[in-house]
């Protein structure tokens, strides 16, 4: 089964929220409000991390939460492209969080490529982005702050 994941409202971008969905037989989508976003931002920033590395990091976490649920069952997830050259680093953290949570998936069956605009996983995130559908899940600052202090997640910096 393939899975295609998109997203709705850029990571960097904390004026805001980010709605990462997916899409095969069925649909799942997140939300990550904004102010969680800047939030997060500040606590990375404070702990010295700067520029592209901790919206990687966000946007893993928040792949994780769309995903830890469902990736056991997909045989091949297909993420839209966000960080052009830094995909491998964006796996790899997702690949940790989802160890660390005792989920184990090949690596291989993570992949990334361009995403249309005709992907149903793209109408899902936008269709949540524009409140025209709910998210099936909000994401709180608590959670994303537990996962980017594991160490699990520091492998790549």
């Amino acid at each position: 089964m393939r899975v295609e994941v998109d997203q709705s409202g850029k990571i960097g971008d904390t004026k805001v929220p980010t709605v990462l969905a997916f899409s095969n037989e069925e649909s799942y989508a997140i939300l990550i409000p904004a102010k969680v976003k800047r939030e997060c931002v500040q606590r990375l920033r404070e702990q010295g991390k700067t520029g592209k590395t901790f919206y990687m990091r966000l946007f893993a976490v928040g792949l994780f939460f769309l995903l830890r649920d469902h990736a056991p069952d997909a045989g091949q997830i297909a993420v839209d492209v966000e960080y052009p050259g830094r995909n491998a680093e964006v796996k790899l953290y997702l690949l940790n969080m989802l160890r660390q949570a005792n989920i184990t998936i090949d690596m291989e069956t993570i992949h990334f490529e361009h995403i249309g605009k005709s992907s149903r996983a793209h109408k899902k995130a936008l269709a949540v982005y524009s409140k025209k559908q709910s998210p099936d899940r909000i994401i709180k600052l608590d959670e994303i702050l537990e996962l980017l202090q594991n160490k699990s997640d520091r492998d790549v910096s």
